[in-house]
C-alpha cells in the first residue's frame, strides 16, 4: 500500500453495489464493474460511497465489498473507499479500508444532523485522524464547509482531496484560490460532465463521473476535448449524450443511483436494476428513454459496449 500523500486526478471511477433480484449483493457483478472501468482507462476506484449506496450496506456487506475492490485494483489503480453517517459506523469502515489495504476513503456527510462549522470539523478530523490512509472530504448537503474549516483540516496531512457537491462557485473559487494546490479538487457534481467546463477554469481537474459506469469512452473524449480546447467536439457531446442523459437524471430523485445500474444493464454488463430502499429503481419509460440515447451513441461514438437486445 503506497502511503503518498497525494489524490487521484483524472477521471475517477465510482462503481455501484450490484444487487440480485432479491436485494443481495452481487460480489460477482462488483467484480466485473471494477474490471470494465480499469480496462477503460479510469484512473482510480471508489467503493461504497454514495454510487455504491453506502448508506444502505451493513458493514459485514462493506468488507466484503472492499475486498473484491482490492483485489481488482491491486498494482492497476489506486483504491478508495466511501465511509461515513454514523460516526461509529464510519470509523469501522475507515478501519476495515485501512486493514484491507486501501489507499484512502473518500469521508460522506454526517446522519441527519445539520451541524456547526466546529460539529463538521470535529466529525471530519476524527475519522481522517482515526488511520495513516489518505483522505478526501466531501462538501455537499449537511456537510458545508466554511474556509476557516478547511484551513484548519488542512493541517492533518491524511487529508489530500476536496470533493465538491454543492455547486456554490464563489466559495469554491475563494477554497482554490486560499489552498492552492495543498488538495487535489474534485468536481463531484450530479453528472459532473455537466459542470465541468466551468469547474476547470477554476482550478479543478479531477472528476468523479456517473456514466463512465457503462460509456467511459464517452466521458474519456468529452474530458480530452475539454482539456484541448475543442469546443465542437464538446458541443456535439453534449447535445448527443450528456444533456440528454442529465435530463432523465433530474426526474426522480435517486436516479443517481439506479439510472447507473440501468445504463450498465443495457450495455451487457450483468448488473440488474435493483436498488435498495429509499432509493427507487428506473422506470420503465426511462429506462427504455436511455436505451435509445445510449444506442445513437455508440452508433455515433464507437466503442467495445454493445447494447444488449
Amino acid at each position: 500500500m503506497s502511503l503518498t500523500r497525494k489524490a487521484p486526478k483524472g477521471i475517477l471511477g465510482f462503481p455501484v453495489t450490484p444487487m440480485d433480484d432479491e436485494g443481495k449483493i452481487d460480489l460477482d457483478a462488483l467484480g466485473a464493474n471494477i474490471e470494465f472501468l480499469v480496462e477503460n482507462g479510469l484512473k482510480s476506484i471508489f467503493v461504497a460511497c454514495g454510487a455504491g449506496e453506502l448508506h444502505a450496506i451493513s458493514n459485514e456487506e462493506y468488507r466484503a465489498v472492499v475486498e473484491v475492490a482490492v483485489e481488482k485494483t491491486k498494482g492497476k489503480v489506486p483504491l478508495y473507499t466511501g465511509v461515513g453517517g454514523n460516526i461509529a459506523h464510519a470509523l469501522e469502515q475507515a478501519k476495515i479500508s485501512e486493514e484491507l489495504g486501501a489507499e484512502g476513503y473518500l469521508i460522506l456527510p454526517p446522519y441527519l444532523i445539520d451541524p456547526s462549522q466546529d460539529g463538521i470539523y470535529h466529525y471530519l478530523k476524527k475519522i481522517i485522524g482515526s488511520t495513516s490512509l489518505n483522505a478526501i472530504v466531501y462538501q455537499r448537503d449537511n456537510c458545508q464547509l466554511e474556509l476557516a474549516t478547511l484551513e484548519k483540516l488542512c493541517e492533518l496531512p491524511q487529508l489530500v482531496g476536496f470533493k465538491d457537491g454543492l455547486g456554490n462557485m464563489e466559495l469554491n473559487i475563494e477554497f482554490n484560490h486560499s489552498i492552492g494546490d495543498r488538495l487535489e479538487w474534485i468536481n463531484g457534481m450530479p453528472l459532473a460532465e455537466v459542470t465541468m467546463a466551468a469547474y476547470v477554469n477554476i482550478g479543478y481537474a479531477s472528476y468523479s463521473s456517473a456514466i463512465s459506469n457503462y460509456i467511459p469512452h464517452i466521458s474519456a473524449k468529452y474530458f480530452d476535448a475539454l482539456l484541448k480546447g475543442d469546443d465542437q467536439v464538446v458541443h456535439e457531446l453534449y447535445e448527443d449524450v450528456i444533456f440528454p442523459i442529465h435530463r432523465i437524471r433530474k426526474q426522480k430523485k435517486g436516479y443517481a443511483v439506479s439510472l447507473i445500474k440501468a445504463g450498465m444493464q443495457i450495455i451487457g454488463l450483468p448488473v440488474t436494476t435493483a436498488v435498495r430502499a429509499p432509493i427507487a429503481p428506473v422506470e420503465e419509460a426511462h429506462y427504455q428513454e436511455l436505451k435509445s440515447i445510449i444506442t445513437k451513441a455508440l452508433a455515433k461514438y464507437p466503442a467495445k459496449a454493445e447494447v444488449k437486445n
